[in-house]
């Protein structure tokens, strides 16, 4: 019963994990209309999740302290998040959001070959299937305008941004840091991303506040820190610990869902018929994935029903 709660626990984190990553644009693109670039818009995103993160861990009273080899260890992966993030927004000044979102979700397919070439993790053919799904479904989402060219620098930015979050959930599931705390973990993720930022403002990007008409965009920025950085960092890193990497990083396939529920119910947009049969594609991978363990118990079973008869020599 306990193994079952804990891969519930882990499907629904996964799952919380995804929708509240998906919410980046929709937050992330009013800060750039107000004249935000994306080195500033993610400096104030992280120093603002960095605090509550703290106030989390002194109200259940979890412990700050690491050692050194997790300390070495959260460097790299704060550093990897950080530059996931960076180049993911900058990836929106090059090419509609819906687009670098797409081309972003290629990273189940590199965490499932990281973990098969290098830590010989079998790649089932449930895994494979559900990873096709979820990529054909993805790409009916996608809404391109008739005639548009891709853009090779938004394309690079958002293939980067998909390898270095695919090898960020691996670490997490791969390293000392497995049994560390999750709050523990964010936290520190958070505090040694954000110097990637401070270095980059230090260094001649200009810091860009939203203007003092525009004090509204602050939420924005408080949004971006709860939803997309302290829930959805907090919720992978707990399912990754539950349900490992791969299982994990599938679920991200909801993540465009997110965007196309967003445009529907706030900006009034209309579901169409290739978008709804991409959703429904994501949904039958996420539920294949969910119920993967039991449909393989129950082909097994169902193969034992009807045994092969012995063959009969003439």
């Amino acid at each position: 019963m306990m193994y079952m709660n804990t891969k519930t626990k882990g499907y629904i984190l996964g799952t919380i994990a995804a929708a509240t990553y998906g919410m980046n644009p929709l937050f992330a693109l009013p800060l750039y209309q107000g004249g935000m670039n994306p080195e500033s818009v993610l400096f104030f995103r992280y120093m603002t999740a960095i605090p509550i993160l703290a106030v989390m861990i002194k109200a259940r009273g979890r412990s700050f302290k690491v050692n050194r080899n997790e300390t070495l260890t959260l460097v790299a992966m704060g550093l990897l998040v950080a530059i996931s993030s960076l180049t993911l927004f900058q990836s929106y000044n090059y090419m509609e959001a819906g687009i670098a979102s797409t081309i972003l979700f290629v990273y189940p397919i590199m965490v499932a070959l990281i973990m098969s070439l290098v830590f010989k993790e079998k790649l089932t053919m449930m895994t494979g299937l559900c990873l096709l799904l979820a990529l054909g479904g993805i790409s009916m989402l996608y809404k391109g305008g008739d005639g548009t060219t891709l853009s090779l620098t938004g394309t690079v930015l958002a293939l980067a941004s998909a390898l270095t979050y695919a090898i960020y959930i691996v670490g997490i599931n791969q390293t000392t840091l497995k049994h560390t705390a999750t709050l523990t973990v964010t936290f520190y993720v958070l505090v040694f991303g954000v110097t990637l930022f401070i270095i980059r403002l230090l260094t001649g990007v200009e810091l860009t506040v939203p203007s003092p008409d525009k004090w509204y965009l602050w939420l924005n920025v408080l949004a971006l820190a709860v939803f997309p950085t302290a829930i959805s960092f907090l919720c992978t890193t707990s399912a990754i610990q539950y349900i490992g990497s791969t299982p994990t990083a599938i679920l991200g396939a909801l993540e465009p869902v997110t965007a196309i529920i967003f445009g529907i119910t706030i900006f009034g947009e209309r579901m169409t018929l290739r978008e709804s049969i991409g959703i429904v594609m994501i949904l039958i991978a996420v539920t294949l994935v969910i119920a993967g363990g039991s449909i393989t118990s129950y082909m097994v079973r169902f193969r034992k029903m009807f045994p092969r008869l012995p063959h009969r020599r003439s």
